[in-house]
């Protein structure tokens, strides 16, 4: 997992990824975290969230995406389902759904280069060390980044 510093929203729209990731809950919000700027941003991604069933867990480990194209550039974000829900003091993070969800992005999306935050270490309370060591063994020979966030 190589890690730079910086916006991953902005470095996708300038061609440092074709791929980005983020955590979403199963329960189609992305109302909140970085989730509520894509959602605000690109609403191609949020209508790929929509599209899948509000509520239904067994989203847990799957994946939507969308296609984004602004001017010059394009990417694909990807909804990864690696919570069922966000209400909760509990930890919310599913560390099962998170490998499960990188692998299948690993599948589509091999040989692409792919940035993503500390998906289900914010919001969502899960250990970073931990869902850093399942990121890392998914995205197992994938050029793969970490960006933590610096306007």
């Amino acid at each position: 997992m190589r890690t730079v510093r910086g916006d991953l929203l902005q470095l996708a729209i300038d061609g440092e990824f074709d791929v980005i990731v983020h955590g979403c809950n199963c329960m189609c919000a992305m109302g909140a975290g970085i989730a509520r700027t894509i959602k605000a941003r690109f609403p191609e991604a949020y209508d790929a969230d929509l599209a899948t069933t509000k509520g239904d867990r067994s989203k847990l480990g799957t994946i939507s995406f969308a296609g984004i194209v602004r001017s010059e550039a394009r990417f694909v974000i990807v909804n990864a389902y690696t919570q069922f829900d966000w209400r909760g003091a509990s930890v919310q993070a599913d560390y099962d759904a998170i490998g499960t969800a990188m692998r299948a992005i690993k599948h589509r999306f091999s040989g692409q280069r792919i940035g993503y935050p500390r998906i289900g270490a914010g919001l969502a309370g899960g250990d970073w060390t931990i869902i850093a060591m399942i990121i890392d063994r998914a995205l197992d020979g994938e050029t793969h980044t970490l960006v933590e966030y610096a306007p």
